[in-house]
């Protein structure tokens, strides 16, 4: 009777036991790193040739790598994996993502990303950033939520107020996750480009044809933002500027089709690189407005695509009335009621149609197109928007082009990023995905292969210097004057995460000996993060750096620090750098969250120092008038806040303004609010949130004094008293001088 029993239950654990243990198949090689393609069993199985041909050829590249495999039913499953074979030895540099891998989507994390800000209380698929810095971040802290009822791959993760607020990533990710459309074989797509993989990295291949193309509406259309990154290549590829190679500059501008352009640039069998500047979505890169034009017959056709195009909406939209807005626009824009009769005739329907498309570069644009720039940057808003199953920039590796690796985001980006941080790299053979680990945001992704590099310059190994050598301060420090200007932002960077404030005098000596405009920017950018004198220093010399992007972000950084002895100076780039049209902007808007009285104080003392000016009267009354403006402004929405009669949306609207809009001077009156037992908890709780966005501010002292309090307090509620910790950890990891 025993045997009986026995023998089918055992049967049951074998047939079990491959769903239930994670296959880890180790390296065929010995190395000083290892890498791990960890893929669903399923795809696996359906095409294990093509993934042992490439593990093969990471291998011929001395990587040693693990191939995991298994049913994954969770995200920790694969991070548990991670960490473990992080902790191994040979150490784990690297990790792709193959087929049907598990997608975190991150809350309250919002300030790991570029720019991303949207109310957490709305659509948890809209609200949530899908990002696998779950996987290749391991000192972040994550509690898991739920698991999506509809969309079975999503798992929603909290970031632990007691983690820490800022990305460190231990390992690279990528995904190889090709987007599909129905009736599509995802399996299919991903054994194509594995054997396009492997094949193209049996074949040296220097960088040294590269496009750049800006599009309509980026960096608000600034030519010197546009003529600086130019600048700034120059010095981080400089043999792309040498008889026999090809760099271009390509810019909406240059052809009211520039869709054409690019699309038969990226088609080149010779392209080794295309960067994109400009705005997007999960299917579509927005590359043209209406044609910039000057002649009468033109503009006015302009106008009337525009009008046809309203009037249109207008019939479309419940209770929209055709009529009313016709007239309308006859009133407000003082045009003929001719220009919108043909809004509704068919033939005028399909020219309009057809030219809005011709504009923009859409999937169905890519479905058909052969990509060959073996790297393509898109830093747009939601082109890798790898959580649905059709999404734009997976088109260029899975495609039939020689494309191997693009970057994308999942969310929406901030357009002033730096534009092309430490890509010079890429010329010394450095790993994509070890790029990736230098300037990655929490929505920042690889597609494709991360271990693909250019070939190039042998004489150092940073692939081995990054993953085995972090914390070693004498190989970085002999790195500081390399001829390189995007090493020595990288050697930059690791002394700045060995040493902290220690390494202030550094970063500041090297902003005023260098050359370089990359390195002055990375002197900068690390220097904000320590909060001290030499930031201060090198932060009012960077207003008057000849690199513009330098410029542009110390106005940002003007407006993040908001003291009063920031006004002159804030004044001063507002008035000096007008050519410069996106310095100028971030200039103005930095003057709008300090003191407006002071403000009001200073601008006629500073316009007094610039006795050339031709139109002072009008630009003087600009400044002033908008100061006027922003000091009634605030009176009227902290009265909206203070106020208990108001609803709860009305009064939350006006705090959570403070997470994109710092007003310093505002800080007391809320941190006041935020104390008070008696105010809403729910106003408390978003006061202190709101709060963990002013990363740089003179008050900055008072946010810490202000959690503290609340965290010492036995009456302070626990989820107050939690986001209390995670704006306070927010505060000092972006201020070590503290």
């Amino acid at each position: 009777m025993t045997k009986r029993f026995l023998l089918p239950l055992m049967g049951c654990l074998l047939a079990g036991q491959p769903l239930l243990a994670q296959q880890v198949e180790k390296p065929g090689i010995s190395a000083a790193t290892s890498f791990a393609i960890v893929v669903d069993a399923n795809t696996y199985a359906a095409i294990r040739p093509q993934l042992q041909a490439y593990k093969k050829a990471v291998e011929k590249e001395g990587l040693a790598t693990y191939i995991v495999s298994h049913a994954w039913s969770s995200p920790e499953e694969i991070r548990g994996q991670l960490q473990k074979l992080h902790g191994q030895s040979p150490r784990l540099e690297g990790a792709v993502l193959v087929g049907d891998i598990p997608v975190p989507m991150i809350r309250d994390a919002q300030h790991l990303t570029s720019a991303f800000k949207m109310n957490q209380r709305i659509d948890w698929q809209r609200s949530s950033v899908p990002s696998d810095r779950y996987y290749d971040d391991f000192h972040l802290r994550f509690r898991f939520l739920k698991q999506d009822s509809l969309r079975k791959q999503l798992f929603y993760y909290a970031l632990e107020p007691g983690s820490p607020q800022q990305i460190r990533m231990d390992i690279y990710t990528a995904r190889i996750k090709p987007p599909v459309q129905p009736g599509e074989n995802a399996t299919q797509k991903i054994a194509a480009y594995l054997e396009k993989l492997v094949a193209e990295k049996a074949v040296a291949n220097p960088i040294n044809d590269v496009f750049v193309f800006t599009g309509h509406g980026y960096n608000s259309e600034s030519l010197n933002a546009w003529a600086g990154e130019q600048l700034s290549l120059r010095e981080q590829f400089p043999q792309l500027f040498r008889p026999g190679n090809t760099v271009k500059f390509l810019n909406f501008r240059m052809n009211t089709y520039i869709k054409q352009n690019l699309m038969s640039e990226l088609q080149r069998e010779s392209l080794d690189m295309a960067i994109f500047h400009d705005h997007g979505s999960d299917d579509v890169q927005l590359l043209n407005g209406y044609p910039y034009v000057s002649n009468p017959q033109p503009s006015i056709e302009n106008v009337r695509r525009y009008l046809r195009a309203k009037v249109r909406a207008a019939a479309e939209r419940k209770g929209g009335d055709v009529e009313k807005t016709k007239q309308g626009f006859v009133q407000s824009l003082g045009v003929p009621m001719a220009w919108m009769e043909d809004a509704f005739i068919d033939s005028v329907k399909i020219a309009d149609s057809l030219f809005d498309r011709s504009r923009d570069m859409y999937i169905d644009d890519l479905r058909g197109l052969t990509p060959n720039a073996r790297f393509v940057l898109v830093d747009a808003c939601l082109t890798g928007s790898f959580q649905l199953d059709d999404y734009l920039a997976g088109y260029y590796p899975f495609s039939k082009g020689k494309n191997l690796v693009a970057v994308a985001n999942s969310v929406g980006v901030l357009q002033d990023l730096w534009p092309d941080e430490q890509l010079g790299l890429l010329q010394y053979q450095l790993r994509t995905g070890n790029w990736l680990k230098q300037v990655a945001y929490l929505e920042t992704h690889l597609f494709g292969d991360p271990t693909f590099r250019f070939s190039g310059d042998k004489t150092i190994d940073l692939n081995k210097a990054i993953t085995l050598q972090p914390k070693n301060a004498a190989y970085w420090e002999g790195l500081l004057n390399h001829t390189s200007p995007d090493i020595q932002c990288l050697a930059m960077k690791q002394l700045f995460l060995l040493k902290g404030v220690g390494a202030s005098v550094m970063l500041r000596n090297k902003y005023f000996a260098s050359n370089y405009g990359a390195v002055r920017m990375e002197a900068l950018k690390n220097l904000a993060l320590i909060g001290n004198a030499d930031f201060e220093t090198v932060l009012l010399a960077a207003c008057n750096d000849t690199y513009e992007f330098v410029r542009r972000q110390a106005a940002y950084l003007l407006a993040d620090a908001g003291s009063d002895r920031l006004i002159a100076p804030t004044i001063e780039l507002a008035i000096t750098d007008r050519h410069s049209k996106r310095v100028a902007g971030k200039a103005r808007d930095a003057l709008d969250f300090m003191d407006s009285k002071k403000v009001l104080e200073q601008i006629p003392l500073v316009f007094d120092k610039h006795p050339y000016l031709v139109n002072r009267e009008e630009e003087q009354s600009l400044l002033e008038k908008e100061a006027t403006y922003i000091m009634g402004k605030l009176a009227q929405n902290m009265q909206t806040i203070r106020d208990t009669a108001k609803t709860q949306k009305e009064r939350l609207f006006e705090v959570t303004t403070f997470r994109n809009y710092n007003y310093h001077g505002q800080i007391p009156q809320l941190a006041k609010l935020a104390l008070d037992p008696s105010e809403d908890i729910v106003i408390r709780v978003a006061i202190v949130e709101a709060l963990g966005w002013f990363f740089h501010s003179y008050q900055r002292q008072a946010i810490v004094d202000l959690c503290n309090q609340l965290i010492g307090s036995s009456q302070t509620p626990e989820g107050l008293k939690q986001q209390a910790v995670r704006t306070r950890t927010i505060i000092r990891e972006r201020n070590l001088a503290m």
